[in-house]
């Protein structure tokens, strides 16, 4: 995150917002700016990646689902809008300790032990790490002592849209974006790259709420893609895995999805008609 406030401090903030006396390096700066970074930079990955999603790939034709609410999609962007900027209030105390030099993010590839190679294997050594930490955190949620607290709200979209991917408790909602947070704390990453898969894993968040349930054939059965999370909304003890159904088959919570099977949402719609 130090790279986005050096660039928002070079461009922006040092020579029109801030005062001239007011250090960049001062950690009260530090703590505001990447308060107002961070929430921009949520509300502008929901909201233009979930609106490009809900217009150009969200079946609309699922809207006419009896478990698609009145009103959803204004309901789910309204619930996320309140609730991104407590979720970032944690999330820029992580933040500010990465900017203040606690984390082993690292610059150059040259400080990578293994250049290149490092950068990839660490690519996905993050998606197989968050992915396991996502399922374990997301089942926990679905304990009865945090469901009905925490997790809940983001269930009342049986049927959901893209701008239901963001439309989570606050206290949910952070949790679940904990691995992402905790991972460059504990393995080397390159800033770039982790820029990128921060801006990647929030694009996947919306892509598994988009109702569009196409995955190759032979990665049906690997992939946690929109099918399987559909299901997980639909029947609650399911998928609850992010990327992979890896950790769902290890734990026993993998369910096949029933889009794939001819009785998935799309089926049923098109049984209505029939009748």
């Amino acid at each position: 995150m130090d790279l986005v406030l050096d660039a928002a401090d070079r461009h922006l903030l040092t020579p029109y917002v801030y005062p001239a006396g007011w250090p960049e390096g001062e950690p009260c700066r530090q703590l505001l700016s990447l308060f107002v970074i961070t929430n921009l930079g949520a509300l502008a990955l929901y909201l233009l990646f979930g609106t490009l999603s809900y217009y150009f790939i969200f079946d609309h034709e699922l809207k006419k689902h009896p478990q698609f609410l009145e009103d959803q999609v204004r309901r789910e962007i309204a619930y996320a809008l309140r609730s991104l900027p407590w979720i970032s209030v944690p999330t820029i105390a992580l933040f500010f300790a990465e900017v203040r030099g606690y984390s082993k993010l690292y610059d150059n590839i040259e400080d990578s032990p293994y250049g290149w190679s490092g950068v990839f294997l660490s690519m996905l050594s993050f998606l197989f790490f968050t992915d396991m930490g996502i399922y374990w955190i997301h089942r926990a949620l679905h304990h009865k002592l945090l469901y009905k607290r925490f997790h809940k709200p983001h269930h009342l979209w049986k049927i959901a849209t893209p701008f239901a991917s963001h439309a989570f408790h606050p206290v949910d909602g952070f949790m679940q974006s904990l691995p992402y947070h905790v991972y460059p704390f504990l393995f080397p990453l390159h800033k770039v790259t982790y820029l990128g898969l921060y801006i990647f894993v929030n694009v996947w968040t919306i892509s598994i709420h988009d109702g569009d349930y196409r995955v190759p054939r032979l990665l049906r059965h690997v992939i946690n893609g929109s099918a399987h999370h559909t299901d997980h909304h639909l029947y609650f003890d399911y998928n609850y895995g992010q990327y992979f159904t890896l950790w769902d088959k290890i734990g026993g919570s993998y369910k096949s999805p029933t889009a794939f099977e001819g009785r998935g949402p799309h089926d049923y719609l098109r049984k209505l008609r029939e009748k």
